[in-house]
């Protein structure tokens, strides 16, 4: 499917990690004629380690530098879908620049959704923990101001196929360009 119309700005992905940001991602990316980046990926890429072992030697804070670098160059590119880390949004400059630089689109399901998508991961450095529910819960519950207040757009990703997502955020972001016809925007 090809938006009606054109969307001249980069679209940025938030939420809590295993909410599909990725997935659905690639597939907004292919619908608009857009380039794909995944932050964490590149992170990994510039730095030849994985976000988890950049966790383990830098911890958090060394991890979030390497994340604000990363997210004030990323969205001065043009023509991109970028899926953001889960905690993107914990910086404030991060925020700033998401909201001021494209379109920002929070997705995000029930805790069980992402329990039963992050079970079990290893490269979610996070939740390696004794017990990785209340972390995860924790962890939401933290953030969910954060990616409403950067949004432009929310949608749910619960049990719907990326291209399903997609479609919807299209529509979304169509909705957004003819006023009057939009919902929640900058909630």
């Amino acid at each position: 499917m090809r938006p009606s119309v054109e969307v001249p700005v980069n679209v940025f992905l938030v939420g809590p990690m295993g909410v599909g940001k990725t997935s659905v991602g690639r597939q907004l990316a292919k619908f608009l004629g857009k380039q794909f980046v995944d932050s964490d990926r590149e992170i990994e890429v510039r730095a030849g380690a994985t976000v988890s072992l950049l966790f383990e030697l830098e911890g958090e804070p060394g991890f979030r530098l390497r994340e604000q670098s990363t997210i004030d160059e990323l969205t001065r590119r043009k023509g991109i879908v970028l899926a953001t880390g889960g905690g993107v949004i914990l910086v404030r400059e991060n925020r700033i620049r998401l909201a001021n630089r494209g379109i920002v689109i929070y997705l995000h399901a029930p805790i069980e959704r992402l329990i039963q998508r992050t079970s079990g991961d290893r490269n979610r450095p996070l939740l390696q923990t004794a017990d990785p529910r209340g972390r995860l819960e924790k962890i939401v519950k933290e953030r969910e101001p954060f990616y409403r207040q950067v949004a432009d757009i929310v949608v749910s990703a619960d049990g719907k196929s990326p291209r399903h997502v997609a479609n919807h955020i299209l529509k979304r972001i169509e909705d957004m360009s003819n006023p009057g016809r939009s919902g929640e925007n900058r909630l």
